[in-house]
């Protein structure tokens, strides 16, 4: 059975080396008190030993048996119930939750790099708690006090689960077509009626409530997005001491049988007049809701490293093992029959993409984190409004590109395998099909990079991508290793950006027609931001640890001259424009 182990030398590099995040936190007065260097390392030991330990053994059995349906009610798998009582004894649902309200207060550059070990441990359990999380987020940054006081503190101590209510069977991206009702009552509550589809965690057996935050319309509401609002509904109601009341109209009316991540329930939720609490302002409930929905899509994008790490350390394991054929440059284990495969070009090829994209991810997803905690923490006006900018012009990014270079991650760590890694004990296959639905759910990847460049970019008419640019363009003015090539990248999407910005003023097709390969170029750009700091960070502590830091300056190397020239190729695509794709009429294709 495949092991997972977190790749605790790697956090502590980009945490402490690259961003030197203890440093940030000392200087923002929220954090100062809360977390140092060795309280971050303290709780990354502990994540390591709770995600390899408890949660890893239970994947491949929790793929086997799945999560079952009977009667409305929803069975986890063998081992789950026991160890999510475990899990939550460590307050990891609340990591980064709001202390007032019981959460730990932990930065968001912390946070994501214990997200990344949950999901390499095991996606569909992760998923469990990551709703909870996000719903939290939701509750604490737009809910009524009293609504806070009653649902934030047990839904941090994990007692209590979350889950967000969206999809409807007819409405998926375009959610201004759903048909969810709210009818107010005398008493200021509402009653809620519909029915909800792909509800991760809206039915199980972990926790004793789950707290469903749910769209739905007003009787006067206007059409389309604007008239929707945002409504807490119990699955069970809540005494006014804060004990469980009756059983609140809601029901799961089965759970979908799915590709991958079978051991999350994912759920048809129906509410039936079910008693609902208005969150937020009456028709805003979608600018509410993506409080939640951006958080969750940064934690997804999350999930493509995490299983991109997870598909490494078996492929890497594997590859020093299993024995064919000889080098191209002659016999390397002489006493032995073969040589083990990772003296191959084409498995190392694979190998060493996988490793160069997952740790530029993890950089990225760290320096994202970083943006976060600057939006809500920094005292300096003009620096929280520039992170909030750049999490909103990154957000899509990461979703999408981690999730794009997870699935191509996952199939590489398969392919290294052979036949074996289409068979199923060995876990490569498990983390392909898990993987997968990462690139669809909370906003399909091409929504994202509609969202990158249609809204971010276009929109916005450049600014933030051009501070994003300026940024990178003062790091590369250090001269430091591949200056150069970051110099070039950046200036290439500069270009690009302009001139896409220019076609579309006459052609409305071009923003659509480029949106993925220019999100796939931005990303590229934005790893090769992350592998020239993490190469000069390697370079000036190379002396500290050689073996460590000299393999970071050689897959550097490798990102460089073997995966950052993807950005030609796809700079090719998007100029030719959007004229070859609608050359077609529907009845050709």
């Amino acid at each position: 059975m495949p092991e997972f182990n977190a790749p605790l030398r790697d956090l502590r590099f980009v945490l402490h080396d690259v961003f030197d995040a203890p440093a940030l936190w000392a200087r923002l007065p929220a954090l100062a008190e809360t977390v140092d260097a060795q309280t971050a390392d303290a709780i990354l030991e502990e994540a390591a030993k709770v995600t390899g330990t408890l949660i890893a053994p239970l994947n491949r059995s929790g793929d086997e048996e799945g999560a079952q349906w009977s009667q409305g009610a929803v069975t986890t798998p063998a081992g789950f119930k026991e160890a999510y009582a475990t899990y939550i004894q460590g307050g990891w649902v609340g990591l980064s939750g709001n202390p007032a309200y019981g959460g730990m207060g932990m930065p968001k550059m912390l946070a994501v790099q214990f997200e990344e070990m949950l999901y390499a441990a095991g996606s569909s359990f992760a998923l469990y708690s990551a709703l909870s999380s996000g719903a939290c987020l939701a509750i604490d940054a737009h809910a009524s006090e009293a609504l806070k006081n009653t649902y934030l503190p047990p839904m941090y101590e994990g007692r209590w689960a979350g889950s967000m209510c969206l999809t409807e069977a007819h409405a998926g991206t375009d959610l201004g077509l759903i048909r969810t009702r709210a009818e107010p009552q005398a008493d200021g509550s509402y009653r809620i009626s519909g029915s909800k589809i792909f509800i991760t965690g809206g039915e199980q057996d972990l926790t004793e409530n789950i707290i469903h935050l749910v769209l739905a319309k007003l009787p006067d509401a206007p059409a389309g997005p604007k008239g929707i609002s945002l409504f807490l509904v119990p699955k069970r109601m809540v005494n006014a001491d804060g004990s469980l009341g009756e059983r609140n109209a809601v029901s799961c009316g089965s759970i979908e049988h799915k590709m991958g991540i079978k051991a999350s329930a994912t759920c048809v939720m129906n509410f039936d007049g079910a008693t609902g609490y208005l969150i937020g302002e009456a028709n805003k409930g979608l600018a509410a809701m993506f409080t939640m929905m951006n958080y969750e899509r940064l934690s997804i994008g999350i999930q493509g490293i995490g299983c991109a790490e997870a598909s490494y350390q078996n492929a890497v394991s594997y590859a020093r093992e299993r024995l064919q054929s000889r080098s191209a440059s002659g016999p390397q284990a002489q006493d032995k029959a073969a040589d083990p495969i990772i003296v191959h070009a084409d498995v190392r090829r694979m190998l060493l993409t996988m490793k160069a994209m997952t740790e530029g991810g993890r950089a990225f997803a760290c320096y994202v984190g970083q943006q976060l905690d600057l939006a809500k923490f920094a005292v300096d006006a003009d620096e929280q409004r520039r992170a909030e900018a750049l999490v909103a012009l990154l957000t899509p990014v990461a979703k999408a590109f981690f999730t794009d270079s997870g699935l191509e991650s996952c199939i590489h760590g398969q392919q290294v395998f052979g036949g074996h890694g289409y068979i199923r004990e060995w876990g490569q296959e498990q983390l392909v099909r898990d993987v997968r639905i990462a690139q669809i759910y909370e906003g399909t990847n091409g929504i994202q990079a509609l969202d990158l460049l249609g809204r971010k970019v276009a929109a916005g008419g450049g600014a933030g991508l051009q501070a994003f640019c300026a940024e990178m363009d003062s790091w590369a003015a250090r001269d430091g290793l591949y200056a150069a090539e970051l110099k070039s990248a950046v200036q290439r999407l500069r270009e690009i950006s302009a001139w896409l910005l220019e076609q579309a003023r006459s052609n409305p097709h071009e923003i659509g027609a480029a949106s993925v390969e220019y999100l796939h170029l931005f990303g590229y750009t934005a790893y090769a931001y992350m592998w020239a700091r993490m190469a000069d960070c390697a370079a000036a502590r190379r002396a500290e640890d050689e073996g460590f830091h000299a393999g970071k300056l050689a897959s550097a190397e490798f990102f460089f001259r073997r995966l950052l020239p993807r950005t030609l190729s796809l700079e090719a695509c998007i100029r030719a424009g959007s004229t070859p794709l609608f050359g077609h009429h529907a009845e050709q294709f």
